[in-house]
C-alpha cells in the first residue's frame, strides 16, 4: 500500500514556523507582514477559499485584509483598488481570487498587479522569471506546494519521468516548469492527448489536475509511482473526490496525496510563504 502524503501536516509545520518567525520579526521591523484579498461577487466556492486564507493569515499574524465587492464591480473600480493596494507599503501580496464575474477578464487585472506583489505568482514578469529558470518573486502556490511535498516525502525528482495531466495557467503549465527546472523529463498531457494509460504507466511522478473525479484509475498507474492528485469535486453524495480513484490507485503507487487533506493546506501555505517572503524583499 502507497505511504499516504499528508498535506495537512505538512502545511501545519510550515504555518508554525512563519508564525514563530513573524513574532521574532516584530522586534527588528515596524510592522507585519499584509495580505490583501479581493474577492468579485458571490461564488460559494470563492467565499469558503477566501475565509480559509483570511484564518490562516491572522494566525501567523499577519495583517490581513479581504476586499469584497459586488457582482456589479466595474473593471475601473477593480482596477482603481488594486492600484491603491500596489501603492500601499503595508501590503505585501496582492490576491485576486478566481474565477471573476463574467463580465470581467482575468487577463486584464493580474497584470496590473505589482510583480513584488503577486503573490499568486500570475504576473507575466513572475511566469517569465519561471520559464527562464530564474527565481521569481512568487511563485504560483499550488506547484509550489507539490514540489514541497515531494520534498518533503524524500521524493526523488531529479532524472525521473514525470507526467502532467493538466496544462492550466494556474497548475499544469507553471508544475511542469518547475519540475523541467528540477531536471526531471516532463510530459503534459491533456483533453486532446490519446492513449493517455500509455502515458501516464511511464511516469515516476504523476500529477493529475483536470478537476473529473476517478479519471485516474489504478492500471494508468505505475507500480510504486508518486501519485500527486490536485483535483477535489463534490459529489452528488456531498463528499470530495479528486481525480485518482483513491481506493484503487493506493495499493499500486509508492504513494500517493488524498483528497481531502494533500495538496490543499500546502496551496493556502504555500500563499503564506510567499506572502512573507514578499515581505521579506523589501
Amino acid at each position: 500500500m502507497a505511504t499516504i502524503i499528508d498535506g495537512k501536516a505538512s502545511a501545519d509545520k510550515i504555518l508554525e514556523n512563519i508564525k514563530q518567525k513573524v513574532s521574532e520579526l516584530e522586534k527588528s521591523r515596524d510592522r507585519k507582514p499584509g495580505l490583501s484579498v479581493i474577492l468579485v461577487g458571490e461564488d460559494s466556492a470563492s467565499s469558503v477559499y477566501v475565509k480559509n486564507k483570511e484564518k490562516k493569515a491572522n494566525y501567523v499574524g499577519f495583517n490581513s485584509s479581504v476586499y469584497k465587492l459586488p457582482e456589479t464591480t466595474t473593471k475601473d473600480e477593480l482596477l482603481a483598488l488594486i492600484e491603491k493596494l500596489n501603492k500601499d507599503d503595508a501590503v505585501d501580496g496582492i490576491l485576486l481570487q478566481l474565477p471573476l464575474p463574467k463580465h470581467l477578464n482575468p487577463s486584464d487585472f493580474l497584470d496590473k498587479i505589482d510583480p513584488k506583489k503577486d503573490v499568486d505568482g500570475f504576473h507575466p514578469v513572475n511566469s517569465g522569471r519561471l520559464l527562464n529558470n530564474e527565481k521569481p518573486y512568487a511563485v504560483p502556490c499550488t506547484p509550489k506546494g507539490i514540489i514541497r511535498l515531494l520534498e518533503e516525502y524524500n521524493i526523488q525528482i531529479e532524472g525521473k519521468n514525470a507526467v502532467v495531466i493538466g496544462r492550466s495557467n494556474i497548475v499544469g503549465k507553471p508544475v511542469s516548469m518547475l519540475l523541467l527546472n528540477k531536471n526531471a523529463t516532463v510530459t503534459v498531457a491533456h483533453s486532446k492527448t490519446k492513449n493517455l494509460s500509455e502515458i501516464t504507466k511511464k511516469a515516476d511522478i504523476l500529477i493529475s489536475a483536470t478537476g473529473h473525479a476517478g479519471m485516474v484509475t489504478a492500471d494508468m498507474v505505475k507500480k510504486g509511482a508518486a501519485v500527486i492528485d490536485v483535483g477535489i469535486i463534490r459529489g452528488n453524495d456531498g463528499k470530495l473526490r479528486g481525480d485518482a480513484d483513491f481506493d484503487t490507485v493506493k495499493d499500486i503507487a509508492g504513494a500517493i496525496t488524498p483528497v481531502p487533506g494533500g495538496v490543499g493546506p500546502m496551496t493556502i501555505a504555500m500563499l503564506i510563504t510567499n506572502t512573507l517572503e514578499l515581505y521579506m524583499l523589501r
